[in-house]
């Protein structure tokens, strides 16, 4: 594995107006923003997640594990204990890749990858384990015990892989807010249930500037290119149009999630409304360039896993 963690890491530039890092003009591909460590034809084929493999995996709820076309997933300890993890691997050299590192941002014209993390409808706190090497999916815990949400979220949530919110970056137009060294989060509005580890092709078309204990944690909203009205849908007024009531409802969920909890809500910047399409491809953009420094090792770590 440690020849893994060597190899270089290559950002594409096709994003448009968008200000992604530049590779060398003989590797430029819209397949190309990750780290070339796979090999190109694994990428290819990791960027085409057409089908997956349903499973029951609690007994709650009936959720489900996506088997990507290109990758395989593979499961470590049991559902709703502490040592599970949900690995991606490279399936001609078996090799364990990065969720957050190795899997591609963009994918031209406007198209992103995001990682299902948690399947709409279900209460289960997963998440991408940053600070565990190929930071696998795992439930997220507190004081020892397994997180859940106190409601089911209502859209699939997940991650934009090869994006950062830098703790040390002053957001001067969200309060001067902190990042919340994590990658950015996708709520994708589309009507189908994702699946656990899958990679959905989305369309951002907006985005909240969500402040949870005085960090800036943003919430690109999306759509799957794979929904009936992904066609409809290009912008944020769009999403009004044709999912009436949604923005309202992310950004009250979001707000008020914790107060069963005993917390305090969650604010929001820029007036508490949805940013439009551009802006959430500036957040993108910007939040991808922080990926690229930490990477590169130009900033600090921490406790981080860059492997």
């Amino acid at each position: 594995m440690a020849t893994m963690g060597a190899s270089p890491r290559l950002l594409a530039s096709a994003m448009g107006g968008g200000a992604f890092l530049k590779v060398p003009s003989r590797l430029t591909s819209s397949s190309l923003l990750f780290p070339a460590r796979i090999g190109d034809s694994s990428v290819r084929r990791s960027a085409s997640h057409h089908q997956g493999r349903r499973r029951c995996l609690w007994t709650s709820t009936c959720r489900a594990l996506y088997k990507p076309d290109g990758l395989e997933i593979r499961e470590e300890g049991h559902p709703e204990t502490l040592d599970y993890r949900v690995f991606f691997l490279e399936p001609s050299a078996q090799k364990k890749v990065s969720p957050w590192h190795d899997i591609p941002l963009h994918l031209g014209d406007g198209v992103f990858n995001f990682i299902v993390e948690i399947p709409k409808e279900t209460s289960a706190k997963m998440e991408v384990a940053t600070d565990e090497p190929f930071t696998p999916i795992k439930q997220d815990t507190k004081k020892g015990k397994l997180r859940y949400y106190p409601y089911n979220i209502n859209w699939n949530y997940g991650l934009l892989p090869q994006t950062w919110e830098d703790p040390n970056h002053a957001n001067l137009e969200v309060e001067g807010a902190l990042g919340d060294n994590d990658p950015v989060d996708v709520v994708e509005i589309g009507e189908r249930r994702a699946k656990i580890g899958q990679i959905v092709k989305v369309k951002p078309v907006g985005a909240f500037a969500m402040i949870d204990e005085g960090e800036l944690d943003w919430k690109i909203v999306a759509i799957s290119l794979d929904d009936p009205r992904a066609p409809l849908v290009n912008d944020v007024g769009d999403v009004e149009k044709h999912f009436p009531g949604t923005l309202t409802a992310i950004r009250d969920w979001f707000r008020d999630y914790k107060i069963p909890d005993g917390k305090p809500a969650n604010k929001f910047g820029l007036n508490s409304t949805a940013a439009d399409k551009d802006y959430a491809l500036k957040v993108i953009a910007e939040t991808n360039e922080s990926w690229a420094k930490l990477i590169k090792r130009n900033v600090s770590a921490g406790e981080l896993s860059l492997v």
